[in-house]
Order: C-alpha cells, then sequence, then structure tokens
C-alpha cells in the first residue's frame, strides 16, 4: 500500500493533464450522440454544430418506437436475452473449465487445453458459412437459438479463467476443502468461485458487449420477423433519407444496457484492478 502511495504522490502534473484529455475525448463521441439525440435534423446541420441538448429528446424517441420497419423494441428485447443468456453461459462454462484445467488432474488434460486454444487461432469468418448451413439444415435459421446455442462457450473464457486460476487459488486451499468432504462441483461453487469473481466480472462484461454489438451473425441468419437491437438500427436507416436524430436516439437507447452492465460490474472490475496492483 504505502509503495503505492508512493508512486500515486510521484504522478507528475503533465500525466494528470494527459490523463484528463484522454478522458474528454473518449467521452465526447458518447456526449455528442446523446446531444444530437435530443435535437431535430434541421438543427443537427447547423453550422457551428450545437454543443448543448435540446427539447426534441421525446419526439425523436417516440418516432423510434413507432417505426414499425425497425421494430426497435422488439430487437431490445430480443438483444437483451440472447446477450443476457450467453454471458451467463460463457462465464459459467469459463470458469468451471478453467478451475478443471488449472487444478484437476485428469488424463489428455494438456492436449484438450490446448485444442481451445487453436480455436482462438482460427478467424470468426471462416465458420460463418459452415455454421449458416448447419442452422439452415437443423431449422434454426430465423429464430434466436441461432445466435445463442453457437456462442454458449468461449475458448477465450476458458483460457482466461484457467490462467487466473492457476496464479489466484493454491492447490493447499482445494485439497484442504477436499479433506473436509466436499465435492468437486461443490469445491467450485463455495471456494473457486468467489475467487474468480473479479476476472468473471470481467469476461462477464467483455462478452455481453461483443454479444450485443454482434451484427454480421444476427444479419446473416435472422430477418425482420427476430431483429436484434443493431438489425433494428441499421433498418432506421434508408438508401434515399436518413433521419439522424432518429437515428442516434436509437443509439442512445441502444447503448444504456451496456452502461448499465458497466456500473453493475464496475465494482468487480476495479477491486480485482487494485487487488492485482496491491500484490504486485
Amino acid at each position: 500500500m504505502r509503495a503505492a502511495s508512493i508512486r500515486l504522490w510521484r504522478t507528475s502534473p503533465a500525466t494528470y493533464l494527459a490523463l484528463v484529455v484522454g478522458c474528454v475525448l473518449s467521452l465526447f463521441p458518447i456526449y455528442w450522440m446523446f446531444v444530437v439525440a435530443t435535437r431535430t435534423n434541421d438543427v443537427i446541420n447547423d453550422v457551428p454544430p450545437p454543443l448543448l441538448p435540446g427539447g426534441a429528446l421525446a419526439d425523436n424517441v417516440g418516432r423510434v418506437f413507432a417505426n414499425e420497419h425497425a421494430a426497435f423494441a422488439y430487437g431490445l428485447v430480443n438483444s437483451l436475452v440472447v446477450s443476457s443468456v450467453v454471458t451467463l453461459s460463457v462465464v459459467f462454462f469459463s470458469t468451471l473449465a478453467g478451475f478443471a484445467f488449472a487444478k484437476l488432474r485428469f488424463r489428455g488434460r494438456n492436449g484438450l487445453l490446448l485444442v481451445i486454444v487453436g480455436t482462438m487461432m482460427v478467424p470468426v469468418q471462416l465458420g460463418l458459412i459452415p455454421l449458416y448451413m448447419l442452422m439452415v439444415k437443423i431449422g434454426w435459421n430465423g429464430t434466436l437459438q441461432a445466435v445463442i446455442v453457437p456462442f454458449l462457450v468461449s475458448g477465450f473464457g476458458v483460457f482466461m479463467m484457467r490462467q487466473y486460476a492457476a496464479e489466484a487459488i493454491s492447490d493447499e486451499l482445494v485439497e484442504a476443502a477436499r479433506v473436509d468432504g466436499c465435492s468437486t462441483f461443490r469445491i467450485y461453487w463455495n471456494v473457486v468461485l468467489p475467487i474468480l469473481r473479479p476476472a468473471a466480472a470481467v469476461l462477464g462484461l467483455l462478452t455481453f458487449m461483443q454479444t450485443w454489438n454482434e451484427f454480421i451473425w444476427p444479419y446473416a441468419v435472422l430477418d425482420a420477423n427476430t431483429p436484434t437491437v443493431q438489425l433494428s438500427l441499421s433498418l432506421l436507416a434508408t438508401a434515399y433519407y436518413t433521419d439522424y436524430a432518429q437515428v442516434f436516439a436509437a443509439t442512445a437507447l441502444a447503448t444504456l444496457p451496456l452502461l448499465a452492465v458497466f456500473i453493475l460490474f464496475g465494482r468487480q472490475i476495479i477491486g480485482g484492478i487494485m487487488e492485482g496492483a496491491i500484490k504486485s
């Protein structure tokens, strides 16, 4: 703690200035999105552009939900369902498999881990056509199962949890729990999972953001009857006319769940980072 305090005290004002400038530049696009969402199309095109929020937010949001072609409300609900199910599944299976690869001894462990790491080296685009043909063959084309089931397990998540568990969990702790009569799954649930919680929060946040922002695969297998929020956003703009106030209002609404998830997991993420900094 003392060493960390000394390093913080010696940080120069130029470093703080660079951090403040970087923070402002990073947040300005988000602020500008909310400003445009509260303006009309005529004001958006003014020179210089407006920098303060206006009073057209309610009208823009109303037109977003009234747009039958985009079905934005339906897409919002579908994305919440898809992202939540995929995130919970990835976190559960990744922590479970990471614990097994890090602390359990079984035949073929290193070979299986090598196969999982190898899946991370295959570009996602190479699997789109075979996966699409499989979805058509089993009749899942146009349904939410097609964007949920193929992504319930993540090779990156398993590898990440394996590395974290190998460093954070001692073999003596696992053996002590086993001597007390705990089964393997109870050791995972009551001992391992609380220790993995900071890393699991980071993995959950990354998975939710990736699933929420995914566009190519939902565009390939879904249709206008079962859109995700990204498909609904794409349907708000046409080749002949784009209502930018409506598009930015919808984009702002689509950003709110991501901000909510970040706030929900933020304490765990910062706690994990601070824990690692103190250990170092």
